[in-house]
C-alpha cells in the first residue's frame, strides 16, 4: 500500500503487532488504550483468542462487566477443550457477581481436567 500524500509504502499492522501494542499500553497503565487496540485487532482477526482473553480481564477491571463476560465466553467457544479458558471465565464471572455462572464454568474446567466437580 502507498501513502497518497508522501508516496511512502506502509502496511497494515499484523495481529501480533497490534497485540504487542496493546500489551505495552496495558503495562503503561492505559487499560482503555489497550482495550481500544485489542478491539482494533479483532477487526483484523475476529477469532484471536489472546485478544478475547485479554479483553475479558481488562474490561472487568474497567467495570464493563457484560462485555468482559462476553469476551471470556468467546474464549471458551474458540478453545472448548482448554480447562484454563473455563477457569478464566469462572474468575471473571465471580468478579462480576455472577456466582452460578462462575460455578458452572469451574465445573466445566474440572470436567476437562478429568477431575470430579
Amino acid at each position: 500500500m502507498q501513502n497518497n500524500t508522501t508516496g511512502e509504502s506502509y502496511s497494515m499492522p499484523t495481529s501480533n503487532e497490534l497485540y504487542d501494542e496493546a500489551s505495552k499500553l496495558k503495562n503503561a497503565g492505559d487499560l482503555a488504550g489497550a482495550v481500544a487496540k485489542l478491539e482494533e485487532l479483532l477487526k483484523v482477526e475476529p477469532d484471536h483468542v489472546l485478544a478475547h482473553s485479554a479483553l475479558g480481564v481488562h474490561l472487568q477491571k474497567l467495570g464493563k462487566l457484560d462485555d468482559a463476560i462476553r469476551h471470556a465466553t468467546r474464549v471458551t467457544e474458540l478453545e472448548p477443550n482448554d480447562p484454563f479458558s473455563f477457569t478464566q471465565l469462572s474468575v471473571i464471572c465471580q468478579r462480576c457477581g455472577k456466582i452460578p455462572e462462575a460455578e458452572a464454568a469451574m465445573a466445566q474446567a474440572h470436567v476437562l481436567q478429568g477431575r470430579p466437580h
